[in-house]
C-alpha cells in the first residue's frame, strides 16, 4: 500500500503518535491525571511485571476509548481452529500435502478468521506451552470485525496474495516472501485483495526472539534493522451496526459486541509492538569447503523453551544461495529427528524433492520418522559435477521446526482431502549401490 511508513528495529523502545494529533504521547510519564487530547492511557503487557528488563515487554497505548469497553463475551463458531490433538489416532508417517484449497469468492464469501484451519500441534493453551501450526484460505477482507490471540503469538507466512493487517500500532502491508509476527494480546483485522494462502505458526507462552549468533559473531542471519513496526494511525469510527471483537481464549473462540472500532489508539510508545520482515533480507550462512551443515543456520527467529537450545518453534527458511561445496552431497541429507519439522513451500521448487511438493502445499516429518532427498535427487547429485551452482534461485521454503511431538488434526488428515498418499512412493525407488569388493583408491 502506497504511503505506509514504519519504524525499524527488533525489540526497540519505540515511540510514535498519528502526525495528525501532534504531542499526543505524554511527556516524562506514562499515565497522567489528564492524558493529551483527553485520550485514555492503557499499558499492554507481553510479559510478567517482573521479567528481567532484557525480557520485559510492554506498551502503552493512548486511544479515544479504552478497549474495557464492550459487551460480555459469548462462546464463537471455531469452524477448523482447534486444540484438540486427539480428534484422531496418532500418524507417525511422513505426510504431505497437496496445496490447501482456497474457497471461490464466487461460491462463498471467507475472510481470514473464518478461513483459518489448524493442521497440527501440541501442548496447551492453558499451561502457557505448546504450538499450533494453522492455515489461513480466505477471499474477502474483515469487515467490521477484528481477531485478538489470548493464547499466544501468531507469526504469519502469507503465500499467495498480499494482506493489508490493520491493528492498533497501525497499518502493515505483508506480501509473499515476507512474514509478520501479531503478538499476544493485540487486536487485528486482514484485508486482502485476491484469493489468499498461507500458514501460521502459534506459540504458547513464549514470544519470538532472534537466534543468538555464538561464533557466526555480531552480524548474520536475519539482521534486526530489517524488522518493520507501524507507526501510529488512528480512526475514530462509530459503528452503529456492531463492531465484533474475535477472541480466542484456551483454544476456543468468543465473540463481543462494541459500537465504535479498536484501532482508536492515537499514539503508543514501547517495545511491544507487532512487526514485519522481508525474508530477502536474510544473510545466509553456508559452507564453503565440504560437508552439509545443519539447517539451523537458516533460523530466521526463534521461541526459546526453558531448556537451553531447545527451542518450543524456530522459524527456518532455505533462501536461494550458493552451493559450493567439494566431495559433498549438496542437498539435505537422510534425517531421523528428535524434532518435528513442519515445511511449507511459499514459491518456486524444493531442492531435495522437485516433484510433488507444491507452493500452498506442505509436508510433515514428525519424531524420528525418517526423511530425506527423493530417489531421483539422490541418484542427480551423487553424480553430479560439482561446480559452483546457485540453489534454490526463483524459490523459498521454510520449516516450522518444533521440540513438541505434534499431533495432526482430523482437517489435517481427512477433511482437507489434501494429503497426499502416494507420498511414500518418492523414496520407494531407491537401491542398493553397496559393492563388498570396493577398495579405496591409491593416491
Amino acid at each position: 500500500m502506497a504511503g505506509l511508513k514504519y519504524l525499524s528495529g527488533f525489540g526497540n523502545e519505540l515511540a510514535s503518535e498519528d502526525p495528525r494529533c501532534p504531542g499526543s504521547l505524554p511527556e516524562g510519564q506514562n499515565n497522567p491525571q489528564v492524558c493529551p487530547y483527553g485520550l485514555y492511557a492503557e499499558q499492554l503487557s507481553g510479559s510478567a511485571f517482573t521479567c528481567p528488563r532484557p525480557a520485559n515487554k510492554r506498551s502503552w497505548l493512548y486511544r479515544i476509548i479504552p478497549s474495557v469497553k464492550h459487551k460480555p463475551f459469548t462462546k464463537a463458531s471455531c469452524g477448523d481452529l482447534t486444540e484438540n490433538w486427539n480428534e484422531v489416532e496418532p500418524d507417525p508417517n511422513q505426510l504431505r500435502w497437496l496445496p490447501f484449497t482456497i474457497p471461490k469468492s464466487t461460491e462463498k464469501k471467507v475472510d481470514f478468521v473464518a478461513g483459518l484451519h489448524t493442521v497440527c500441534g501440541a501442548g496447551d493453551a492453558k499451561s502457557r506451552n505448546g504450538i499450533g501450526i494453522h492455515v489461513y484460505t480466505c477471499n474477502t477482507s474483515m469487515v467490521d470485525r477484528c481477531f485478538n490471540n489470548s493464547d499466544g503469538d501468531f507469526l504469519i507466512v502469507p503465500q499467495q496474495g498480499e494482506i493489508l493487517i490493520t491493528t492498533e500500532f497501525g497499518k502493515m502491508m505483508v506480501e509473499p516472501n515476507e512474514i509478520c509476527v501479531i503478538q499476544q494480546g493485540m487486536r487485528f483485522s486482514v484485508d486482502v485483495f485476491e484469493e489468499s494462502r498461507g500458514y501460521i505458526l502459534e506459540v504458547y507462552g513464549a514470544h519470538f526472539e532472534l537466534p543468538d549468533l555464538g561464533p557466526i559473531g555480531a552480524n548474520g542471519l536475519a539482521n534486526p534493522r530489517d524488522f518493520l513496526c507501524p507507526v501510529a494511525w488512528y480512526e475514530d469510527r462509530k459503528v452503529s451496526t456492531g463492531y465484533t471483537v474475535i477472541n480466542k481464549y484456551q483454544g476456543k473462540l468468543f465473540a463481543c459486541q462494541q459500537d465504535f472500532s479498536p484501532f482508536n489508539v492515537v499514539a503508543w510508545h514501547g517495545n511491544y509492538t507487532p512487526y514485519k520482515y522481508n525474508l530477502k533480507n536474510f544473510m545466509v550462512i553456508n559452507c564453503v569447503a565440504f560437508d552439509h551443515a545443519d539447517p539451523s543456520i537458516f533460523t530466521v527467529l526463534t521461541a526459546k523453551s526453558t531448556r537451553p537450545g531447545v527451542a518450543i518453534a524456530d522459524f527456518v527458511i532455505f533462501p536461494p544461495r550458493w552451493g559450493v561445496a567439494d566431495h559433498t552431497f549438496r542437498p539435505p541429507y537422510y534425517h531421523r529427528n528428535c524434532m518435528s519439522e513442519f515445511m511449507g513451500l511459499i514459491k518456486g521448487h524444493y531442492e531435495a524433492k522437485e516433484e510433488g511438493f507444491q507452493p500452498g502445499g506442505a509436508s510433515l516429518h514428525s519424531i524420528m520418522t525418517p526423511h530425506g532427498p527423493d530417489a531421483d535427487c539422490f541418484e542427480k547429485n551423487s553424480t553430479a559435477e560439482l561446480s559452483p551452482e546457485r540453489v534454490a534461485e526463483g524459490t523459498m521454503a521454510f520449516m516450522f521446526e518444533s521440540s513438541f511431538s505434534m499431533a495432526v488434526t482430523k482437517w489435517g488428515l481427512q477433511t482437507c482431502q489434501k494429503l497426499d498418499k502416494s507420498y511414500y512412493q518418492c523414496w520407494e525407488p531407491l537401491r542398493s549401490h553397496f559393492n563388498p569388493n570396493w577398495k579405496p583408491s591409491k593416491q
